[in-house]
């Protein structure tokens, strides 16, 4: 019998693709290996064994709504299409000068990463517009046909192009967009001002490169997705999760597919702050820890910490700068190379390493027997006990012990003089560690102690980790919710439509012009709303507004939440009291003297927040009953010590686990240090505290 409403979630990670069916409230999950040659033979085989599991078939679905990681992964692995860069005359390297920061002050050698398009595949047109918006420089139409003449012999496939200040002024990119296509129709183009009109021109051009760069394989997997999926009987429209946390049309997602790059992530802070939501919870520390990634995210009275721009593929962990910067909304996170498939090897120092790099689904980490030689996270969880050999993906892949001890002596061990366990427990504390210091370095750039936070925590490896991660970073309860497995899928289906316009618009409150700042506000407002109709038809939709200040002389901005109205020219002196109210949150005081100047603003529409029932948090009442025991190496006690095991589905609200014990379910398993009890809450979450 059809449901009467069906919403899928699928989210394509490193490793594994997580399927989350929400069936009037009632959750189905599963996760199937990623198929990097075709992502969507992937979807389709979890969707179709998730829809079986709730007694529906394809066609019974009324939505589906999808994250990936594929547009991060073209770009730190460059593996786009063809593109090439068009620029204003004098300004061809810029992609290569970067800002001329050096964000590792002494290093000789330092490695930046290489300008995403090559400089043999820049060209240049003689114009020029002045920060103000002014036309200096008209381009001729004889240089025009001579760079599309250029551009032709090259066989591109897709071309960006971003001209100086053409944030403010748009004009001359949408002059030479429109010849190019006229004489090169199969081109895919993609106009700085469109994907990311905000000033400083590296971020604008290197942003504008990514979306060219990624454009034409997003659209040919998108319209495969969408295409496959009818041909197996699902007629239920597709949605996009972007990096912001909101959903959008596969339409829009085609045409700005660098919205896409952090999609899956945001989707797990999504996840967390629904939780947080329910347990009314305002200071929140997520977890999400996958195959390849892990990734950590502040969130403030339920509400994930945002930005304007944020870095892909650092050169250098955890330094501001060392990556290629994108200018888009997203979800404020830090994202490292510590995931199951992260691979351990030793340096020349004689020092234990894990990752940034992964072995992925292909072949996956040794105890997979899939031909993967590396030793991994996930082999060193097996060897210790966390893992069950014979239970793995609820029983689905049988887990190779004597292959993963194998791998581990060889790269770890026998260079160390370790045995296979004892490497395993090094690989583990060296990657907790590393995860626990990212979290630290986090909270702190946002002033923020993170002992004070409660954890939420999910993904494939995320509950093994948590125990430990919270005693390196003194935090002393962590909740595990239920689907914990698949969260950032579960969180796709939690997230509301919605759209950020991001421009860049200079003003000071000296001459704060209040007709201006209403037209620009407005005009974003008609964009924001125009991208959200495109997947929420009905109803009215939140409206926010936030404007990026600094004093006059300073170098960046901070976020200031303002009222959206109409304003008349007495509001800049409440501008001004909204920035020095948030200056003093993040500086301890605001300065006396300078003027305030306003840089970029933001619009975002967005459809309410689906209601969540209050959780009222309980006591332990009886003990949990354990369906087996083994043994598991625990760091409290320094050693293998007889561990119970229980299964999930099986414990019922009020039950009380103490540590050290594993809570086995089909998509994770919660380890639990002997310094932590849990205690099973009305929901089904496990509420882990610190003794």
């Amino acid at each position: 019998m059809a449901a009467s409403f069906c919403r899928v979630g699928v989210d394509i990670g490193g490793t594994f693709t997580d399927i989350a069916l929400d069936l009037n409230g009632v959750i189905h999950s599963i996760k199937v290996l990623t198929d990097y040659q075709r992502p969507e033979r992937a979807i389709l085989k979890g969707v179709t064994q998730v829809v079986a599991t709730a007694g529906l078939t394809v066609a019974d679905i009324d939505q589906l709504i999808h994250g990936t990681t594929l547009a991060t992964n073209a770009l730190i692995e460059r593996k786009g299409a063809k593109t090439a860069f068009i620029t204003t005359e004098g300004f061809r390297d810029t992609l290569e000068m970067r800002t001329e920061n050096r964000f590792e002050q002494y290093d000789i050698n330092i490695s930046l990463p290489p300008p995403l398009i090559d400089r043999e595949h820049r060209y240049t047109l003689k114009e020029r517009i002045s920060a103000d918006g002014q036309v200096l420089i008209e381009p001729q139409q004889q240089d025009i046909d001579t760079l599309i003449e250029l551009i032709a012999q090259g066989n591109y496939e897709s071309i960006a192009i971003g001209f100086m200040h053409s944030y403010i002024n748009g004009g001359h990119e949408r002059t030479l967009r429109d010849a190019l296509l006229k004489r090169l129709p199969h081109l895919s183009i993609s106009i700085s001002h469109e994907v990311s009109p905000q000033m400083r021109e590296f971020e604008r051009f290197n942003t504008v490169c990514a979306n060219a760069y990624v454009k034409p394989i997003i659209k040919s997997y998108l319209d495969r997705l969408v295409v496959t999926l009818k041909e197996e009987g699902a007629n239920c429209p597709v949605f996009m999760i972007h990096s912001g946390g909101g959903i959008i049309s596969v339409k829009s997602a085609a045409e700005f597919p660098v919205r896409l790059v952090e999609s899956g992530p945001a989707g797990g802070a999504i996840f967390a702050a629904d939780i947080a939501r329910k347990y009314a919870l305002g200071s929140v520390v997520s977890f999400d820890m996958g195959g390849t990634t892990a990734k950590i995210c502040l969130i403030e009275q339920q509400v994930p910490k945002t930005a304007k721009t944020f870095e892909v593929a650092r050169t250098y962990r955890f330094k501001k700068g060392s990556g290629m910067p994108i200018s888009i909304p997203v979800v404020e996170m830090v994202e490292i190379g510590a995931g199951g498939g992260s691979i351990a090897s030793v340096d020349s120092m004689r020092q234990i390493r894990v990752g940034p790099h992964s072995t992925a689904s292909e072949p996956g980490p040794a105890c997979y027997n899939r031909g993967g030689l590396d030793p991994t996270i996930t082999d060193a969880n097996l060897l210790l006990g966390r893992l069950d050999a014979q239970n793995f993906a609820g029983g689905t892949m049988l887990l190779s012990k004597n292959a993963a001890s194998a791998a581990m002596a060889k790269v770890i061990g026998d260079p160390l003089n370790l045995d296979a366990e004892t490497a395993a427990f090094g690989v583990c504390e060296v990657v907790d560690e590393n995860m626990a210091n990212a979290g630290r370095v986090h909270a702190v750039e946002s002033g923020k102690d993170i002992s004070d936070y409660t954890m939420i925590t999910f993904g494939g490896g995320g509950p093994l980790h948590a125990a430990r991660l919270c005693e390196k970073m003194g935090v002393s309860r962590f909740l595990v919710p239920a689907g914990a497995g698949v969260g950032s899928a579960i969180g796709f289906l939690r997230a509301p439509f919605g759209y950020e316009a991001v421009r860049s618009a200079f003003t000071t409150l000296v001459n704060f012009d209040s007709k201006k700042i209403n037209q620009l506000i407005d005009d974003m407002t008609g964009e924001a709303v125009g991208f959200l109709r495109q997947g929420m038809p009905e109803g009215e939709p939140e409206l926010e507004c936030t404007a990026f200040m600094r004093y006059v002389g300073q170098g960046w901005e901070i976020p200031v939440s303002i009222p959206f109205k109409q304003y008349v020219s007495e509001d800049a002196i409440v501008f001004k009291n909204l920035f020095e109210k948030a200056y003093t949150q993040f500086f301890g005081r605001p300065i006396e003297g300078p003027d305030v100047e306003i840089v970029s603003w933001s619009v975002k529409a967005s459809s309410p927040l689906p209601s969540v029932t209050p959780v009222k948090q309980i006591e332990a009442v009886r003990p949990a009953q354990a369906i087996a025991e083994r043994l598991v190496f625990d760091v409290v006690q320094g050693g293998f010590v007889n561990t119970k095991i229980y299964q999930r589905e099986n414990l019922k609200s009020g039950e009380q686990i103490d540590g050290p014990a594993i809570i086995a379910e089909r998509e994770t398993s919660t380890f639990i240090t002997s310094s932590f009890t849990a205690t099973v809450q009305p929901d089904g979450c496990l509420l882990v505290v610190k003794y």
